[in-house]
């Protein structure tokens, strides 16, 4: 009897290492796919923030022209005062909106506090070159015309980049929302939010038609 007692334990041994196989396996294939989830979220996080890094650097090239426009329309004569200096306010009001530390992409009330900027930028620069086309004068300059051409150029770019930026956004929340990753991502908290997007503004790019 005591020599069978060795045996008839061997099956139970046995058992309970394949279990505990089975179980470490399964252990390693969820952390395999928990890592290959994050590092593809990680991925396209860091295609979502280049993009915007492209849109802020068009957006500043634009902000570094108007200081020479507005000098420019100042030197003519009669030129509408209201306009330069809406342009003006509208440039300093970019310059408010605190994006320090904060990764703008992620957080929804600042990247719509900072589009809303950059759109009455837009607004305001296209009312100023509306205006210009009463003062031939002042389009035939040499230095008007350049500045023309550079923010025209300016805001093809910026367009660009815009729809870059949503292009890159939209792949992020399309994988950051499927299952699993979305069970993944909640584990991140903010690190993997959902990206916000720029909304087209109706009429933005269409300059008001001004009477004289």
């Amino acid at each position: 009897m005591e020599n069978g007692a060795p045996s008839q334990a061997r099956p139970f041994v046995t058992a309970g290492a394949a279990v505990l196989g089975v179980f470490v396996l399964i252990v390693v294939i969820g952390i395999g796919s928990v890592a290959g989830i994050y590092n593809r979220l990680v991925t396209l996080d860091q295609a979502v923030q280049s993009q915007w890094a492209q849109v802020e650097n068009v957006y500043q090239r634009r902000a570094d022209l108007i200081p020479n426009l507005v000098a420019t329309v100042k030197g003519a004569a009669s030129f509408e005062k209201s306009t330069y200096v809406a342009v003006a306010e509208a440039r300093a009001k970019v310059g408010q909106v605190n994006v320090s530390g904060v990764t703008v992409p992620n957080d929804p009330t600042t990247f719509q506090k900072y589009a809303a900027a950059q759109d009455g930028l837009t607004s305001a620069l296209s009312r100023l070159i509306a205006v210009s086309e009463n003062y031939p004068d002042l389009k035939a300059t040499q230095n008007f015309s350049d500045l023309q051409a550079q923010l025209e150029g300016a805001e093809n770019r910026i367009a660009v980049e815009r729809m870059r930026y949503n292009e890159a956004a939209q792949a992020f929340n399309a994988t950051r929302d499927s299952f699993p990753t979305v069970i993944v991502a909640s584990f991140f908290g903010t690190h993997f939010a959902e990206k916000a997007y720029f909304q087209s503004q109706p009429g933005a790019q269409t300059p008001p038609k001004v009477g004289f």
